[in-house]
């Protein structure tokens, strides 16, 4: 349901586009002889590597800061785009961050150039700036574009769901720790830093991970630990039943800006979500269909009813991800798009796909299992209740609700989270958040944001970030 509004521009391409299963780069894209990249074959997995370009001078100016861009081969025809940018402060030591945008099939590149990555693109389309308030002045960092498909990478996609995504990327971690490039971070603490269909990706991968490191001592599978330290989601998409539900409420009464929608408008979401086959009993009839065979299409049935009678005339005129503007919305800008679409750029960091910041490709195929419609709210209470380190966080203009979903976690500290007030968390003296904290887990609801938190109020997810990666719980400073 999010990747139709989160390229605004883009949702009817997304609803009536026809595709194709194989994402192939056109010959015409192509710059196998021009790249330049330097090749590392693994040892260990088949048809599996890296080709890269080191210090490509864009985006990361800052002196001394190393880069690396290019792809992870994953398969045969599998080529996975990805970003890397050391920390600018104690690379050596800093701990090595991993950052997902959502959809599904949208490009982490907007995570990187919109939200928290080391440089922003000008209205000129033709020159950057640092960021002051980037990630990897605390973390060495890593931008993913995935599933096949998505934002600069290009090849064969069999991804259909968050399950069969996830292997793709443990995948990666693999080809990366096993290379010289990449082998010192495989015992940093790793922070899993996502948002928005990362709702899904996070519980989902971080639980593949954990299940994959158990069989290793045994011997039943040779591979590198990738062992999650610490897992951050704004603005997530855990559990659509709630979470729809949340659409009413929020339509309702907004905290803050009121009733977005007429009398009569929400009285037709409330007889949708409620009636006898609305999209409450339609939900629910998918997560008893479990990943059984006939769960795909009863899956697909919900997630388009509930999106078609619940979530579109909630939203009305408002854009989703910030009802302070309407769906035309333009912050924030999308310079960098027109940026990776130029040719001296692609050729510089090693690209050799035109980019595309959502593919509708991929996402259908997701499309069709339903994906959307399925909870991850057990995987994500099961991880808090392990003690892992969590931050949900949520930019408070953003229609979807984050906290309906938390409230709802079944794991040791429900309770407790229920009796914990929310406090103020402030900066300087002013407050940037209200926060909320049990133990090694904190929500954040962010004063003044949109989904991409970090491109609304760099300065307090900067500090935020920093928090999580201390270990500390929320708090002023």
């Amino acid at each position: 349901m999010f990747l139709r509004t989160l390229v605004r521009a883009s949702v009817a391409l997304l609803a009536n586009v026809s595709v194709t299963r194989v994402v192939s780069a056109v010959e015409a894209n192509l710059h196998a002889t021009k790249a330049g990249h330097i090749k590392i074959q693994s040892k260990v997995h088949n048809a599996t590597g890296i080709r890269y370009i080191k210090n490509s001078g864009i985006c990361e100016t800052t002196p001394n800061v190393t880069q690396i861009s290019g792809y992870i081969n994953v398969g045969t025809n599998m080529s996975m785009w990805f970003w890397f940018f050391e920390s600018r402060n104690s690379p050596e030591t800093a701990p090595f961050t991993l950052w997902l945008n959502g959809g599904p099939a949208c490009s982490s590149m907007i995570g990187l150039f919109q939200e928290n990555g080391p440089c922003l693109v000008n209205a000129d389309l033709n020159s950057t700036i640092l960021n002051p308030y980037s990630w990897n002045s605390l973390s060495n960092m890593i931008y993913i574009d995935q599933p096949i498909g998505t934002g600069f990478s290009y090849g064969t996609d069999t991804v259909n769901s968050t399950e069969t995504a996830a292997y793709f990327v443990w995948t990666a971690f693999q080809v990366l720790f096993e290379s010289q490039l990449f082998s010192k971070y495989a015992s940093r603490e790793l922070i899993f830093a996502t948002e928005s269909y990362g709702g899904h990706y996070g519980p989902g991968f971080v639980t593949y991970f954990e299940e994959r490191n158990a069989l290793i001592p045994s011997g039943e599978i040779d591979a590198v630990p990738v062992v999650v330290s610490a897992m951050m989601i704004n603005n997530g998409w855990y559990d659509p039943l709630i979470q729809t539900i949340s659409y009413l409420n929020f339509a309702t009464y907004a905290p803050g800006y009121g009733q977005l929608q007429s009398d009569d408008v929400l009285k037709n979401i409330s007889d949708s979500l409620y009636g006898p086959d609305g999209c409450v009993a339609q939900e629910n009839a998918c997560y008893a269909a479990g990943n059984s065979t006939s769960s795909n299409k009863i899956c697909r049935d919900a997630d388009n009813y509930c999106g078609t009678y619940v979530f579109l005339p909630a939203v009305g005129n408002y854009d989703s991800y910030d009802i302070r503007q309407n769906s035309s919305a333009l912050f924030p800008p999308e310079y960098y798009v027109d940026y990776l679409g130029r040719g001296d750029v692609m050729k510089k960091i090693g690209a050799q796909v035109k980019y595309e910041q959502c593919t509708s490709a991929p996402y259908e195929e997701f499309a069709k299992t339903g994906d959307d419609a399925r909870t991850w709210l057990p995987q994500l209470s099961a991880l808090a209740n392990s003690g892992l380190k969590i931050l949900i966080w949520a930019g408070d203009t953003d229609i979807t609700s984050n906290h309906a979903a938390v409230l709802a976690m079944d794991w040791y500290g429900n309770e407790t989270l229920h009796n914990t007030p929310f406090t103020n968390m402030t900066i300087n003296g002013k407050p940037v958040a209200a926060v909320q904290n049990v133990d090694n887990f904190s929500f954040a609801r962010v004063y003044g944001a949109g989904h991409e938190v970090p491109a609304f109020q760099p300065q307090a997810a900067l500090e935020i970030f920093s928090q999580v990666i201390r270990k500390e719980q929320l708090h002023s400073v």
